[in-house]
Protein backbone atom coordinates (compact mmCIF):
# COMPACT_ATOMS: atom_id res chain seq x y z
CA UNK A 1 0.00 0.00 0.00
CA UNK A 2 1.65 2.95 -1.00
CA UNK A 3 0.94 5.83 1.84
CA UNK A 4 2.13 9.05 -0.34
CA UNK A 5 1.97 9.87 -3.66
CA UNK A 6 5.19 11.14 -5.30
CA UNK A 7 4.62 14.67 -5.00
CA UNK A 8 4.61 14.95 -1.23
CA UNK A 9 8.49 16.37 -1.19
CA UNK A 10 8.12 17.97 2.57
CA UNK A 11 5.70 19.06 5.54
CA UNK A 12 5.03 22.13 3.78
CA UNK A 13 3.25 20.21 0.61
CA UNK A 14 1.61 17.52 2.85
CA UNK A 15 0.34 20.57 4.97
CA UNK A 16 -1.20 22.12 1.43
CA UNK A 17 -2.21 18.73 0.07
CA UNK A 18 -4.27 18.14 3.26
CA UNK A 19 -5.75 21.79 3.28
CA UNK A 20 -6.77 20.97 -0.66
CA UNK A 21 -8.54 17.97 1.01
CA UNK A 22 -10.19 20.15 4.01
CA UNK A 23 -11.62 21.95 1.78
CA UNK A 24 -13.19 19.75 -0.15
CA UNK A 25 -14.46 17.66 3.31
CA UNK A 26 -15.91 21.04 3.97
CA UNK A 27 -17.84 21.64 0.59
CA UNK A 28 -19.08 17.96 0.81
CA UNK A 29 -20.34 18.64 4.36
CA UNK A 30 -21.82 21.83 3.72
CA UNK A 31 -23.98 20.14 0.41
CA UNK A 32 -24.91 17.14 2.63
CA UNK A 33 -26.02 18.96 5.62
CA UNK A 34 -29.46 20.13 4.50
CA UNK A 35 -30.05 16.57 3.53
CA UNK A 36 -29.74 15.60 6.81
CA UNK A 37 -31.67 18.92 8.55
CA UNK A 38 -34.15 17.81 6.34
CA UNK A 39 -34.25 14.15 7.46
CA UNK A 40 -34.06 15.17 11.23
CA UNK A 41 -38.12 15.17 13.20
CA UNK A 42 -35.54 15.95 16.44
CA UNK A 43 -35.81 19.72 16.84
CA UNK A 44 -32.86 19.96 18.81
CA UNK A 45 -31.11 17.76 16.19
CA UNK A 46 -32.53 20.12 12.96
CA UNK A 47 -31.55 23.17 15.15
CA UNK A 48 -27.93 21.88 15.55
CA UNK A 49 -27.81 20.47 12.01
CA UNK A 50 -28.86 24.28 11.06
CA UNK A 51 -26.36 26.04 13.44
CA UNK A 52 -22.99 23.37 12.03
CA UNK A 53 -24.32 23.95 8.11
CA UNK A 54 -23.59 27.85 9.13
CA UNK A 55 -20.22 27.23 11.06
CA UNK A 56 -19.54 25.00 8.29
CA UNK A 57 -19.63 27.42 5.39
CA UNK A 58 -17.39 29.47 7.52
CA UNK A 59 -15.04 26.80 7.68
CA UNK A 60 -14.98 26.42 3.98
CA UNK A 61 -13.77 30.40 3.93
CA UNK A 62 -11.69 30.11 6.77
CA UNK A 63 -10.02 27.18 4.61
CA UNK A 64 -9.99 29.09 1.20
CA UNK A 65 -8.38 32.07 2.86
CA UNK A 66 -5.28 29.75 4.40
CA UNK A 67 -4.96 28.06 0.85
CA UNK A 68 -5.03 31.64 -1.06
CA UNK A 69 -2.37 32.77 1.60
CA UNK A 70 -0.19 29.49 0.97
CA UNK A 71 -0.50 28.93 -2.56
CA UNK A 72 -2.08 32.22 -4.36
CA UNK A 73 -5.37 29.45 -5.31
CA UNK A 74 -7.87 27.56 -3.31
CA UNK A 75 -7.87 24.71 -5.66
CA UNK A 76 -10.03 21.93 -3.84
CA UNK A 77 -8.69 17.61 -3.87
CA UNK A 78 -11.15 14.95 -3.30
CA UNK A 79 -11.23 13.71 -0.16
CA UNK A 80 -12.17 9.91 -0.31
CA UNK A 81 -12.90 9.66 3.24
CA UNK A 82 -15.41 12.17 3.88
CA UNK A 83 -17.33 11.32 0.62
CA UNK A 84 -17.09 7.35 1.89
CA UNK A 85 -18.56 8.69 5.34
CA UNK A 86 -21.33 11.12 3.45
CA UNK A 87 -22.58 7.51 1.35
CA UNK A 88 -22.85 5.60 4.03
CA UNK A 89 -24.61 8.03 5.97
CA UNK A 90 -26.96 8.59 3.55
CA UNK A 91 -27.51 4.61 3.07
CA UNK A 92 -28.32 4.02 6.52
CA UNK A 93 -30.70 7.45 6.60
CA UNK A 94 -32.80 5.66 3.69
CA UNK A 95 -33.01 2.41 5.52
CA UNK A 96 -34.46 3.84 8.40
CA UNK A 97 -38.08 3.94 8.46
CA UNK A 98 -38.77 5.05 11.96
CA UNK A 99 -38.31 8.90 12.57
CA UNK A 100 -36.83 7.58 16.07
CA UNK A 101 -34.11 5.66 14.49
CA UNK A 102 -33.67 7.57 11.81
CA UNK A 103 -32.55 10.52 14.45
CA UNK A 104 -30.27 8.37 15.39
CA UNK A 105 -28.47 7.30 12.75
CA UNK A 106 -28.40 10.74 11.42
CA UNK A 107 -26.48 11.60 14.76
CA UNK A 108 -24.30 9.07 14.48
CA UNK A 109 -23.26 9.57 11.23
CA UNK A 110 -22.67 13.41 12.02
CA UNK A 111 -20.16 12.18 14.82
CA UNK A 112 -18.54 10.20 12.23
CA UNK A 113 -18.44 13.15 10.04
CA UNK A 114 -17.29 15.34 13.06
CA UNK A 115 -14.61 12.31 14.60
CA UNK A 116 -12.89 12.89 10.57
CA UNK A 117 -12.92 16.62 11.06
CA UNK A 118 -11.40 16.77 14.24
CA UNK A 119 -8.63 14.25 13.35
CA UNK A 120 -7.88 16.61 10.24
CA UNK A 121 -8.01 19.70 11.45
CA UNK A 122 -5.77 18.64 14.84
CA UNK A 123 -2.92 17.44 12.26
CA UNK A 124 -3.80 20.75 10.31
CA UNK A 125 -3.38 22.91 13.17
CA UNK A 126 0.37 20.80 14.50
CA UNK A 127 1.88 20.74 10.98
CA UNK A 128 1.26 24.45 11.02
CA UNK A 129 2.97 24.87 13.94
CA UNK A 130 5.79 22.89 13.03
CA UNK A 131 5.89 24.98 9.86
CA UNK A 132 5.84 28.49 11.54
CA UNK A 133 2.21 29.56 10.81
CA UNK A 134 1.26 30.76 13.44
CA UNK A 135 -2.01 32.66 12.29
CA UNK A 136 -2.75 29.43 10.76
CA UNK A 137 -2.65 27.26 13.79
CA UNK A 138 -4.97 29.43 15.34
CA UNK A 139 -7.67 29.41 12.93
CA UNK A 140 -7.05 25.69 12.67
CA UNK A 141 -7.29 25.45 16.23
CA UNK A 142 -10.73 27.67 16.11
CA UNK A 143 -12.11 25.11 13.91
CA UNK A 144 -10.96 22.12 15.49
CA UNK A 145 -12.84 23.56 18.63
CA UNK A 146 -16.26 24.20 16.64
CA UNK A 147 -15.61 20.92 15.60
CA UNK A 148 -15.39 19.70 18.81
CA UNK A 149 -18.12 21.55 20.17
CA UNK A 150 -21.02 20.13 17.55
CA UNK A 151 -19.53 16.45 18.49
CA UNK A 152 -20.51 17.00 22.48
CA UNK A 153 -23.62 18.91 21.19
CA UNK A 154 -24.62 15.33 19.39
CA UNK A 155 -23.67 13.38 22.08
CA UNK A 156 -26.04 15.62 24.67
CA UNK A 157 -28.92 14.89 22.16
CA UNK A 158 -28.27 11.41 21.49
CA UNK A 159 -28.69 11.14 25.22
CA UNK A 160 -32.43 11.57 24.83
CA UNK A 161 -32.90 10.71 21.24
CA UNK A 162 -31.28 7.10 21.88
CA UNK A 163 -33.69 6.82 24.58
CA UNK A 164 -36.48 7.70 22.72
CA UNK A 165 -35.77 5.32 19.79
CA UNK A 166 -34.86 2.39 22.43
CA UNK A 167 -38.41 2.61 23.72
Amino acid sequence: MKLFTANIEDLRTLYITNLRKALDMEQEITEALPKMIEKATDTQLATAFRDHLRQTEGHVASVETLLRRATRNNDAMTCKAIGGLITEAEDSIKDAADPAIRDITLIAAGQQVEHHEIAVYGTLRTWAILLGLPDDARTLESILNEEKAADKLLSTISDSVNLQAAA
